[in-house]
């Protein structure tokens, strides 16, 4: 199976070709003569594929499909990454072959010695070929796949490095995991001061969220002033946030209910630093809470609670939705609280 999927660990920022710099741009011509190259030596996983990492994988993404449990499961493919992965607190020499090519450091350096010092990770890509059963050995390899000509974004100048790591289960290729990341030499921000009045006339706005084809639909319903839930039609299960397959029973097809407004705080937490009067309801930039919200319907989300000081925010407190315009171009889900609820 090749399901393609996509995995942003940061929003890849929008870039443009260096316009009437290409035809001059040697250091590219030096970056792409590794393409082809080694990345990484070879790997072998710390572990076999193994049900106890499948069980907490499962639990710690609520996943809940009968595939990955029984005598014939199979490991979920998003967890492709994680057998090659030697841990938060790896043994100061590992024994498993696997580290950075001299190739990999050397391209690195070209870049951070033309000023390319800033970097930071696109997205990623997984193909998966087969699934991975316990009891798998994992072993594995990374190459230079691209490195993109300079492009120029909202960050800065800079190029796109693509790394392909091919992850083989007893020797049999079993999925491919492409790695982006840009490095960059950051935009030069304007740092003249400004006049109070021009600050004050610029209130801070909230980072837009990310939509994409996975979520439009429920950004859709955001503007129509309607909390929509997923719902699969194979076997009704609602679920949320928005995802592109049922955790339960893996069926893709899936409608939408709307959500009643009525919930609960199941969790939160207050902000005290840093401040941000973007995220603050009341604009004075904290402390502010933001709760998990059970709504009515079974799911949670997260979201601010307003109408009551962040110190009465507590677990079980009854909460409505109702939408709040942060900016003229954005309008986000938050749930009211009374004062003695």
């Amino acid at each position: 199976m090749k399901p393609g999927t996509r995995a942003g660990q940061a929003d890849a920022p929008e870039a443009t070709p260096s316009h009437g710099a290409e035809a001059s741009d040697q250091l590219y011509e030096r970056l792409s003569a590794y393409a082809g190259r080694p990345a990484a030596t070879a790997g072998t996983g710390r572990d076999p594929v193994n049900a106890p990492m499948i069980r907490h994988w499962c639990e710690a993404m609520g996943d809940t499909s009968p595939a990955y449990r029984g005598p014939d499961a199979v490991a979920p493919p998003t967890m492709l990454q994680a057998w090659t992965m030697r841990g938060l607190s790896p043994d100061p020499e590992p024994d498993d072959g696997m580290g950075r090519s001299a190739a990999y450091d050397e391209l690195l350096g070209l870049l951070d010695g033309a000023g390319y010092t800033s970097v930071v990770a696109t997205d990623c890509e997984q193909e998966y070929l087969r699934p991975l059963r316990p009891g798998d050995l994992i072993t594995f390899d990374a190459v230079i796949e691209s490195v993109s000509r300079r492009k120029t974004t909202k960050l800065g100048t800079g190029y796109f490095v693509t790394t392909r790591m091919d992850v083989r289960a007893d020797g049999e290729l079993a999925g491919t995991h492409r790695f982006r990341i840009l490095k960059y030499r950051p935009a030069q921000r304007n740092s003249a001061p400004r006049r109070t009045a021009e600050v004050e006339k610029e209130p801070a706005l909230r980072p837009r969220p990310v939509i994409n084809r996975d979520n439009a639909g429920f950004w859709d319903g955001v503007a129509e002033h309607r909390l929509l839930i997923q719902r699969c039609t194979r076997c009704a299960t609602l679920r949320f946030p928005w995802l592109p397959g049922c955790n339960a029973c893996a069926g893709q097809e899936w409608d939408t209910v709307e959500a009643s407004g009525e919930g609960t705080v199941f969790s939160h937490v207050v902000m005290h630093h840093p401040s941000f009067p973007a995220f603050d309801p009341s604009g004075g930039g904290g402390p502010y809470a933001v709760a998990l919200i059970e709504l009515a319907e079974g799911v949670r989300i997260v979201g601010n609670v307003t109408g009551v000081p962040y110190d009465k925010v507590r677990v079980g407190l009854p909460v409505r939705l109702e939408f709040l315009r942060t900016d003229p171009d954005l309008e986000l889900p938050v749930f009211r609280a009374s004062e003695g609820g």
